[in-house]
């Protein structure tokens, strides 16, 4: 039998609650301190919590969205799901990628009025294969009642619009300071979780001066969990009120990597339609 042959792509990730791009406590905008401070990490994926799609303040560093504003030149390819509208306009989640998006979609998982939640799925194409990856990317509720209920609509999405053979990470605030989540989302998909697979472990990323809380993660499915860490020495104590979590993923990638007919995954958004939907 022919030994069939494999390439290794790292993946650095970075899943960050930016606080809307405010400093603890709401004193001073940070926002292009933290546009500096991502840039550095140079990240191939960034999972961002809290992040404004569109603010009215006419003080802000970013003329048009934070994340068009954090992505610039470095993230050429990146979705945003709206969740809570304000008087100030809008925000939510949002994924940069270094890598082209085949689909994505904003699904609302919210469980009351006072908390609205999303979990953006999209889907990413490693240039020069046929290798697809689902990003996740969600920021759960303060309470563990409708957390549980966001766990289960995760879990139900995943196995209804994943392949199983397909690589899979899921980014976010989890607010699961009880740290009950992890093993549901080993029993239910098949997930690990980065630090904690490192370090055996949860990352301690709250509050970002002082973390005790181990509230932010980083789940995969078909990787290999090389580096993590949480972010909270400086700059990164003196931004957001979340340290942020850094973690490098293997990829192991066959060649061929997938049949020549294999159709890619589409989910409610193309990649046509990703720019002017965004700008809607």
């Amino acid at each position: 039998m022919t030994p069939i042959k494999q390439s290794h792509l790292t993946i650095k990730t970075l899943s960050y609650n930016m606080h809307k791009g405010q400093s603890i406590g709401n004193m001073r905008n940070v926002l292009k301190k933290m546009k500096t401070a991502i840039r550095d990490i140079q990240a191939d994926l960034v999972f961002l919590q809290e992040v404004r799609g569109l603010d009215k303040d006419q003080r802000s560093n970013a003329k048009s969205s934070q994340f068009e504003y954090l992505a610039d030149s470095i993230w050429h390819h990146y979705a945003y799901g709206k969740n809570a509208v304000t008087d100030r306009g809008h925000h939510g989640n949002a994924i940069l990628s270094k890598y082209p998006f085949v689909s994505w979609e904003n699904v609302d998982i919210s469980t009351n009025q006072l908390e609205r939640r999303g979990l953006l799925h999209g889907v990413i194409r490693v240039p020069n294969t046929n290798v697809q990856v689902h990003l996740l990317c969600l920021h759960l509720n303060l309470l563990e009642g409708g957390r549980s209920k966001q766990i289960n609509r995760l879990c139900d999405r995943i196995d209804m619009v994943v392949p199983h053979d397909q690589p899979l990470i899921i980014g976010g605030d989890f607010n699961d300071w009880r740290q009950r989540i992890s093993d549901v989302l080993h029993q239910r998909l098949g997930v690990r979780e980065a630090h904690l697979d490192v370090h055996d472990d949860h990352a301690r990323t709250f509050p970002s001066w002082m973390p005790l809380l181990k509230l932010d993660r980083v789940y995969y499915r078909g990787f290999i969990a090389r580096t993590a860490s949480s972010l909270c020495g400086q700059p990164w104590r003196a931004l957001s009120d979340h340290a942020a979590y850094f973690a490098e993923l293997e990829l192991v990638i066959p060649t061929p990597s997938l049949k020549p007919d294999s159709k890619p995954a589409m989910l409610a958004n193309d990649s046509v339609s990703i720019k002017r939907k965004l700008m809607m």
